[in-house]
């Protein structure tokens, strides 16, 4: 190896200023080669409206005279060799413009950085991980998201939980403490608020400054990755948001990077975000969408994640701070099917979803058939309506009633994903349980229907950490959540209702399998407003995964409430959320249910069913003898589980 093997070929810069340089980290930022006993660090930068770029960082005394990067092209990318071994130094580019400004500048490929409020960057090797999720990796060659369960735990790392001194736990402690209580809870995946390094707590990592560089708040990249390692071989997903429409405007970081605005839009208007204070990542540059994909790679790749929810994909696909009609931006739009092009060849089971809050079609329909090519996208309208449903008095949910059916008019349009997200309990919008109207009681039965409906509604499932105990303030990002609350009976028996709900949804084909098709679901009764009572079916693959839910959304109860039902048969009650163990009343249907040869809501047959106050509950056909299993009995109980099961939740 010689000093010009390291450095970029004609090639690489073509593809860098084309936008097609996929793996672009490898070539920029801090990179260490080691040739028999010579050691090498190699820096590389883009500016090419800089007049001059030196390196200066702990090991030059912050002096960059001696440490002058050379230019490799016209277009600006800046390179030097450094005859040492520099891991884990600190350091900055200092960039001299043309017009003689000074700017200290971090590295935008940098791998690691301090610890805020420093903002050097950190000289890091992410070759020395022995990676042991090898099982995850291979089963997730094979596995269909599609027609899998689906139950997303978002979190922000710094506010699930603190240690005693109000420090938040590392990586490493998240890893012991974090990964059993979403097993015991039955979560699939976790959904990280952005981890990408960033200078103000306070923004939860929606303003970076690091793409490539891991939040050192809680420990190093090589941490970061035990704690993935860690989640994949106890079988959880792990998802992080990406921030790519727009970043933080702090001097160290990419903003005005050469003293020009080099990685966003010329146009102010086109560039100033007013809402965050951030500005816009020009997508139409080659060289931005190098850096982009790249970095959406770099996190697969490297960190082993298992998918993005991409953050404000309507800031990408309209152009910003437009009052009037929304006008679309061909430069966002096109960098949305390029990177979803590029991710699913580079990886077909890497999960993009799309935090979408308009109307903007077939954003996840392939991109070869004219989509922008998701494999899922938020579905905020199912979110507002629902809630603004449960937050009318009950009294007055008749005149509301449409928010809660207008959702299946399009729920198949999409592959959509349900969402109670952290912007949902921040704010002043109080959590979910608080949310509720009435006395305790209600808010706590109100809740546990709500989560019930959210789990029986088409759509996989996404919730802010603290709702699975009831949690009653709003999250306070500053905070730890209100674990004391677990000392009370209400909050540990909402807890078990989700642990319960949980289990029962992963072992119930017909809630999850075909969420995406309309054969999945099919309406009893959507029209009882006066009741406020709705009634539905949930089908899987198979003719015999059936499930009936009935929704009750007022106060009153009913001994007998007809519904409608499509076969003949016995039913019985599977799920009851006005169960006593999940604080309810104990109004359930202990026996088994006969359907009668009546007609009814446009079925067949019939039941008469109890239904509890504020109920949320769900009945299936019990197989025919000929069809069972074993030695032909089936055990009747009143409830889904045993008690073993129960125990272990508890």
């Amino acid at each position: 190896m010689t000093v010009n093997t390291l450095l970029p070929t004609d090639y690489q810069l073509h593809l860098f200023h084309e936008g097609n340089l996929f793996q672009s980290y490898q070539l920029f930022g801090a990179h260490i080669f080691r040739y028999s006993n010579r050691c090498f660090t190699r820096f590389c930068v883009w500016a090419p409206n800089a007049l001059q770029v030196r390196l200066v960082g702990d090991f030059n005394n912050w002096n960059g005279h001696g440490y002058e990067l050379q230019k490799m092209s016209e277009e600006g990318v800046w390179i030097i060799i450094v005859d040492q071994d520099l891991e884990e130094k600190i350091y900055k580019y200092e960039i001299i413009t043309n017009s003689g400004e000074r700017l200290l500048k971090s590295d935008p490929y940098a791998f690691y950085s301090e610890v805020r409020p420093h903002t050097a960057s950190v000289v890091y090797s992410l070759n020395h991980y022995e990676w042991k999720d090898h099982q995850w990796m291979d089963r997730k060659a094979n596995y269909n998201f599609l027609s899998e369960p689906g139950i997303i735990y978002e979190i922000h790392l710094g506010s699930w939980r603190k240690k005693e001194d109000g420090s938040s736990l590392t990586y490493k402690e998240l890893a012991q403490e974090l990964i059993p209580y979403v097993i015991a809870h039955g979560f699939t995946h976790i959904e990280i608020l952005p981890l990408v390094e960033h200078p103000l707590d306070a923004s939860w990592g929606y303003q970076g400054t690091g793409y490539y560089s891991v939040t050192s708040r809680y420990g190093t990249p090589n941490e970061f990755r035990y704690f993935v390692d860690q989640c994949h071989q106890h079988g959880i997903g792990v998802i992080l948001d990406w921030v790519p429409g727009h970043f933080c405007k702090d001097a160290h970081g990419l903003y005005r990077f050469d003293g020009t605005h080099l990685y966003s839009y010329q146009h102010t208007g086109d560039r100033e975000n007013f809402v965050w204070g951030t500005a816009n990542f020009d997508l139409g540059k080659g060289e931005v969408q190098s850096f982009l994909i790249s970095n959406a790679l770099f996190w697969m790749d490297y960190f082993h994640i298992d998918g993005f929810r991409m953050d404000a994909v309507a800031n990408i696909i309209y152009w910003p701070n437009t009052n009037d009609e929304k006008r679309e931006n061909p430069f966002g739009i096109e960098f949305l099917k390029k990177l979803n092009q590029v991710i699913e060849s580079h990886n077909p089971n890497f999960l993009m979803i799309g935090e979408d809050s308009t109307e903007f079609p077939n954003v996840t329909t392939p991109v070869r058939y004219g989509g922008l090519g998701f494999d899922y996208k938020w579905n905020m309208g199912w979110m507002n309506d629902i809630l603004e449903y449960m937050e009318t008095p009950p009294y007055a949910r008749s005149h509301v009633h449409t928010k809660m059916t207008f959702s299946l008019l399009y729920a198949f349009s999409e592959n959509f994903m349900l969402p109670f997200s952290h912007d949902e309990v921040v704010h002043g919008k109080k959590s979910l349980l608080d949310k509720m109207p009435g006395e305790y009681w209600e808010k706590f039965a109100q809740l546990r229907l709500m989560l019930g409906y959210m789990f029986a509604h088409p759509g996989k499932k996404l919730l802010f950490m603290g709702f699975e105990f009831g949690q009653f303030a709003e999250w306070k990002d500053k905070e730890q959540l209100d674990w004391n609350l677990m000392e009370y009976e209400m909050h540990q028996k909402v807890n078990l209702y989700v642990k319960m709900l949980t289990k029962l949804y992963k072992r119930s084909k017909a809630l999850y399998e075909l969420d995406h098709l309309q054969d999945g679901f099919e309406w009893i009764d959507a029209d009882n407003n006066e009741q406020s009572i709705f009634s539905f079916i949930r089908r899987g693959k198979k003719e015999e995964d059936l499930l009936i839910i009935v929704c009750n959304f007022t106060g009153v109860g009913y001994k007998e409430y007809k519904v409608g039902v499509p076969n003949p048969g016995v039913y019985r009650e599977v799920f009851n959320s006005d169960h006593e163990e999940y604080g309810g009343g104990g109004r359930i249907n202990k026996k088994t249910l006969t359907a009668a040869a009546e007609p009814f809501h446009g079925m067949p047959y019939s039941l008469n069913v109890t239904i509890a106050p504020f109920g949320f509950q769900i009945l299936r056909p019990i197989k025919k003898r000929k069809e069972r299993k074993g030695n032909g009995k089936e055990k009747v109980r009143s409830h889904a589980f045993s008690r073993r099961e129960r125990e272990q939740a508890e």
